[in-house]
């Protein structure tokens, strides 16, 4: 990917009368690992390439400016939203220049498949392809295999340089991201990846921290521990984050929820899962779904509708359990890949579907794969650009495997193996989204009363088979909240008042950098594996309950949160929400997590997993708290929790006289 001092190095159109429009190079379209040495030879004829071409708008410069401008407190611009249609008429595509676009590509030989304000999607031959973008593909050998890539970078004539910021789907390795969670009977069991249907009950858990003392078994950290927490619900986080002191509900506000594909039975399980546990089901029209089956692709590698219920159940039923009277519309997109991600998200700003958008997925930016194509950056810095200047802000998960180092990938349990380096998830860690990361909460009551959080991580020992010992011991890194410095993104206005120039400045690979970069997360809540929340779903499957973790957990609670905030302040829209957090950093309005310690000896906080009987073997774990991979909870704002956890404080500050 081609950056520049941390922004993206993508020609700029220009649209200055006296300027002749000339031939662009799309920079970044042609991979690096695409090379000589490993090209295998050209691709066949008749091979069918479908590719994404990304439309500039007619001012992305004044796009950025305007979204900034409204988005911070100050400004004279500052909450000014325009509607869609405005939004769409001053800074997208016209629909000439959509037109000009598919004329250039329809001449070449491609078949547009779909077009919208943001982009043209198009199929063909190796022929055409090669016609439009001036370029040969070719196979080429990566980890084993032969993909697809250009020979070289991709460029588009004078005629459409100026409404053309990039294309994508070229090259054989369109990045996938996946959901940020996990589920309990993952951990139970001791595999590697998500699951879902029947979750298993845990045999012995606390009602609280350190309700249920352990009192058999090896010493383990400490001589006296406990068993973990259960799993929380609803009622108990609304209590614990001071949402039910404030007495809000995200009235009148609209949550979105973006995941890939769609349960067929969402709202029906969400409403059993509400009414089990004492919350409201769904009123008639409250949930929505914007789901498209006939166009869903990629299933295999993405895992298809089974492997994304888990998930989509948890996001709708925190946000519904946070915020109960938030309207909630889940957007389905049509596979995992960047491409269709990013045009569900499209489709919520250019038609306002919503005040607050939820993502609890994340992907890297580096991988054994390449990089993440700078095309697509700037397509979704567009959406939420566009999102921000029509009040609405996009919340996402930071990840689940702490630094994403392929150190921490070796024992985390939902990382990507993939990675190459330590480094931030994408997009995640984009200047324009709000990355939300994970803290293990530790309630004081069974009414879910705040005891105290730390971060996201934590370290898992086994028991042994004859019980008298934990292994391996201390733990192994087992799940953890993403964060760190990105290398990608220079530091956004936003930061500069709040973090540290030790972070800011210091990469994760340990360099450092002369320009202060972005870093992860801004805000967090409750996440930990351990300190899991309950989920209701059946898809297909006898209707059951169990727990999941990860900040998959933390993102929709995050939006559930805003959407209180926007009921606080009468309905009004709060949009990108990064600039107001950093000014009420250090304040009441959020908790500052700091990771504790058992003393005297600093030996981590600890606890026993207990899950009973699992496949006829005993499972029994020994975990350790706040202890994430290459990132730590400290005193103000830190690379674990960011600024902390929201509180009522957080909530009161959106009420009258603001």
């Amino acid at each position: 990917m081609a950056l520049a001092g941390g922004t993206l190095a993508l020609a700029a159109p220009s649209h200055a009368a006296s300027v002749t429009p000339t031939a662009k190079t799309l920079m970044g379209s042609h991979p690096a690992w695409a090379t000589a040495t490993a090209d295998q030879g050209a691709v066949a004829a008749d091979t069918v390439t479908s590719a994404t071409v990304y439309l500039a708008g007619q001012d992305p410069a004044g796009l950025a400016a305007y979204a900034k401008a409204v988005s911070s407190p100050g400004s004279a611009t500052y909450g000014k939203f325009l509607t869609a249609a405005q939004a769409k008429a001053k800074y997208l595509a016209t629909p000439a220049q959509i037109q000009t676009v598919k004329d250039w590509l329809t001449s070449a030989g491609l078949t547009v498949t779909g077009a919208t304000d943001h982009a043209v999607s198009v199929s063909g031959r190796t022929s055409a392809i090669q016609k439009a973008f001036n370029t040969q593909l070719h196979q080429y050998s990566l980890n084993g295999k032969k993909v697809d890539a250009p020979t070289k970078d991709a460029v588009v004539p004078a005629s459409v340089s100026a409404l053309v910021s990039g294309v994508v789907g070229l090259s054989g390795t369109a990045p996938t991201v996946k959901p940020q969670s996990v589920s309990v009977k993952t951990a139970a069991a001791g595999a590697g990846s998500t699951s879902s249907g029947s979750l298993p009950t845990v045999a012995t858990c606390s009602d609280y921290w350190g309700q249920k003392a352990v009192k058999a078994g090896p010493t383990g950290y400490t001589k006296k521990t406990s068993f973990d927490e259960c799993s929380f619900q609803p009622s108990q986080l609304r209590k614990a984050y001071g949402i039910t002191a404030s007495g809000l509900t995200g009235k009148g506000a609209t949550v979105a929820i973006v995941d890939a594909y769609g349960s067929t039975t969402m709202e029906a399980d969400a409403n059993q899962f509400s009414t089990n546990h004492g919350d409201k089901a769904f009123r008639t029209g409250q949930y929505t779904e914007v789901v498209t089956p006939a166009q869903w692709n990629n299933q295999d590698a993405c895992g298809g509708a089974a492997g994304w219920a888990g998930e989509e159940a948890l996001d709708v039923e925190m946000v519904h359990g946070l915020a109960p009277d938030a309207n909630v519309v889940y957007v389905g997109a049509n596979s995992c890949t960047d491409a269709d991600l990013s045009a569900a998200l499209a489709n919520i700003v250019d038609n306002h579907l919503a005040d607050v958008v939820s993502n609890s997925w994340d992907g890297l930016m580096h991988g054994t794969w390449g990089d993440e194509p700078a095309a697509q950056i700037a397509a979704y810095e567009q959406i939420f650009e566009q999102g921000a200047i029509e009040g609405i802000g996009f919340d996402f998960s930071s990840g689940d495997c702490g630094d994403n180092s392929p150190a921490a990938a070796a024992t985390g349990v939902n990382c990507d193996s993939t990675s190459t380096r330590a480094q931030t998830g994408f997009p995640s860690s984009d200047n324009w989204a709000t990355s939300v990361g994970g803290t293990a909460l530790a309630i004081s009551n069974k009414k879910g009363s705040y005891g105290f959080e730390t971060d996201m991580g934590t370290l898992r020992s086994v028991l042994s088979a004859d019980g008298t010992s934990w292994s391996p011991f201390p733990g192994k890194f087992y799940f953890g909240g993403g964060g760190g410095t990105s290398e990608d993104f220079a530091q956004p206005w936003y930061q500069s008042w709040t973090v540290p120039s030790s972070l800011s400045h210091t990469l994760m690979t340990g360099a450092t950098s002369k320009t202060a970069q972005r870093v992860t997360p801004d805000v967090a809540m409750n996440g930990d594996l351990y300190t899991s929340v309950l989920v209701g779903m059946s898809d297909g499957s006898p209707y059951s309950e169990g727990g999941y973790g990860g900040t998959s957990v933390s993102a929709p609670e995050f939006s559930a949160v805003q959407a209180d905030a926007i009921q606080a302040q009468h309905g009004r829209a709060i949009g990108f929400a990064n600039p107001e957090i950093y000014l009420k950093a250090g304040s009441k309005a959020f908790t500052d997590v700091v990771n504790k310690t058992t003393a005297p000896g600093k030996e981590p906080l600890n606890a026993v997993f207990d899950a009973g009987i699992v496949s006829g073997s005993l499972r029994v774990r020994l975990v350790a708290f706040g202890r994430d991979y290459g990132l730590a909870a400290t005193k103000g704002y830190d690379n674990a929790t960011g600024v902390g956890s929201p509180t009522e404080a957080y909530l009161d500050s959106f009420g009258y006289g603001r």
